[in-house]
């Protein structure tokens, strides 16, 4: 599935990902493959996720995500 990262600077990443967990407002939760449609904010955590075979981890103030189709993209502050 294709992650996107945004902030109101820079892209922080896009690229493939097997798993991606996000620190939602009612706690973290985990977005595989073929996940259903959802749009959620995001608190202040860790967005965390795989790629090529790498756990990376990237700190958040919050956001909001948006998960179709196995595109994920989220827009963070």
């Amino acid at each position: 599935m294709t992650l996107k990262i945004i902030s109101a600077e820079d892209v922080l990443f896009e690229g493939e990902a097997t798993l991606v967990a996000l620190p939602g407002v009612m706690g973290q939760f985990t977005v595989l493959q073929n996940h259903a449609t959802l749009i959620s904010v995001l608190t202040a955590g860790n967005i965390e996720y795989v790629t090529g075979g790498q756990r990376e981890s990237l700190p958040v103030g919050g956001g909001l995500v948006s998960v179709d189709n196995n595109v994920i993209s989220v827009c963070i502050y």
